[in-house]
């Protein structure tokens, strides 16, 4: 027969009471069991090895890793009905270390006694470095399994030492069918709305669900407002109207951190569709960042960096018109500048492309790197003094602006890397003028090598 667990706070206190009718429509309706959890079928489907630890009460150190309202929380409160551990609620914005060697010391305790502990750690990414390594030690001991909720990359937030301890699991955004079901069912269940008569036409719970952008607590208080805001019918029926939909629901909320993740992401995809020459998109992805609240000069340096690595001198316009965009939005600030940061992103997706500087820059890099001792050939270096000019430095320099042709054989590379050529121009847009440039250019040191 299957224990009853032990489910209490880090302070010690009683279980939490099932939700009452005044608590929002959300904590009403959390799921019990994982038949009544929704989504992420990747992991607790049939056979799905989350499913299964579940299931044989064989849950090791986890990090549940996922974007707000996809069921972290609530999966780890199913685990602690199904557990056969003590499991203890911590929350990373309330507690300290004094708080985490508090529970640390219980857990050894019981430990001691043969009882596992289960700590679930909310919003794990907010505690520090030394807070993430008070963990450590009992963790590896096996005193605590250790459930990690973060809405953050694990990669960047959570301790190397600390992370590679635990699985991490990807709980992804719910798909708008799965929202709607789950809003179809909030309006049958007697924890929800089952006791009311609520009419609402299913293109309007889809319209919610898309609104939700795949966060069940945010589907869940949308309704619970548009049907506390519902008129009466004369039949006593509740009905929820698009009007009403509309008022609840004044402006979309954006899928945005500007530390987070979807930062990264956001910016990705705005560089990628430039260098794909897709100006719709990249004006879309513009606009996301802006009107998420992105710094605007952020994405103006991103502009500037654009210019040069993936348009280059096939149109060197492209870095005056971002560093333009950058001192327009210096100036005129938000919103105005958001018009200025368009007319850059619309002139380099549609500008000729080539990563050639780019290219150019990675190949001498890692030659600098390697072959750091390389010294600067005599012919170019300054001379100053006589005893630099003794020891041959400058001597045979040959002065390009004296010549006709305003070229010499001067090698000014190594002898190691005398061969080498890094810049490899495309026949994009102005660089093709570049390629024929650096072709003439070998063509008359070729023709001139017997005069170095």
């Amino acid at each position: 027969m299957e224990q009853q667990s032990l489910f209490l706070s880090a302070d010690g206190s009683e279980p939490e009471q099932e939700p009452g009718l005044g608590a929002p429509l959300a904590s009403r309706l959390r799921p019990r069991t994982l038949e009544e959890f929704a989504g992420q079928k990747h992991l607790l489907g049939p056979g799905r090895i989350l499913r299964r630890l579940i299931d044989q009460d064989q849950v090791s150190s986890m990090i549940f890793w996922g974007p707000p309202g996809v069921g972290k929380t609530t999966l780890a409160r199913i685990i602690a009905g199904k557990t056969r551990s003590r499991f203890i609620d911590f929350s990373a914005v309330t507690s300290g270390i004094k708080e985490i060697k508090e529970v640390m010391s219980r857990a050894e305790e019981s430990r001691r006694q043969g009882e596992r502990t289960i700590l679930f750690v909310d919003e794990i990414h907010r505690f520090n470095k030394a807070q993430q390594d008070a963990f450590l030690p009992f963790v590896e001991k096996g005193s605590i399994i250790l459930i990690g909720a973060t809405t953050e990359n694990p990669s960047f937030e959570i301790n190397s030492a600390l992370l590679s301890r635990c699985k991490v699991f990807v709980l992804q955004a719910l798909e708008a069918e799965e929202l709607t079901c789950l809003l179809e069912h909030a309006l049958k269940d007697p924890r929800g709305f089952g006791e009311l008569e609520v009419a609402v036409e299913r293109a309007l719970l889809e319209a919610i669900s898309r609104f939700a952008n795949g966060d069940a607590r945010t589907a869940l208080n949308t309704l619970e407002m548009a049907v506390l805001n519902g008129g009466m019918d004369a039949e006593g029926r509740i009905q929820v109207s698009w009007e009403v939909l509309e008022q609840c629901v004044s402006k979309r909320s954006l899928l945005y951190d500007k530390k987070g993740e979807e930062h990264y992401n956001l910016i990705s995809a705005l560089h990628k569709s430039m260098r794909n020459s897709d100006a719709d998109a990249a004006i879309y992805w513009l606009a996301r960042m802006l009107e998420a609240g992105e710094d605007p000069l952020y994405v103006a340096r991103r502009l500037i960096r654009f210019a040069s690595e993936d348009v280059g001198i096939a149109d060197s316009r492209a870095l005056e018109v971002a560093v333009a965009a950058y001192q327009a939005s210096h100036f005129n600030g938000m919103p105005e500048c958001t018009v200025n940061l368009a007319h850059a992103v619309t002139y380099l997706a549609l500008a000729p492309k080539s990563n050639a500087l780019y290219l150019a820059y990675e190949s001498a890099k890692k030659d600098a790197l390697e072959m750091l001792a390389e010294p600067v050939p005599l012919v170019i270096r300054n001379a100053p003094t006589q005893l630099m000019k003794d020891l041959r430095y400058g001597e045979g320099y040959q002065y390009a602006h004296s010549t006709e042709d305003k070229l010499t054989n001067m090698q000014c590379l190594p002898d190691s890397l005398a061969d080498r050529h890094y810049y490899q121009p495309t026949d994009q847009g102005s660089e093709a003028r570049a390629r024929e440039k650096l072709a003439r250019i070998a063509a008359w040191k070729a023709a001139h090598r017997s005069e170095q």
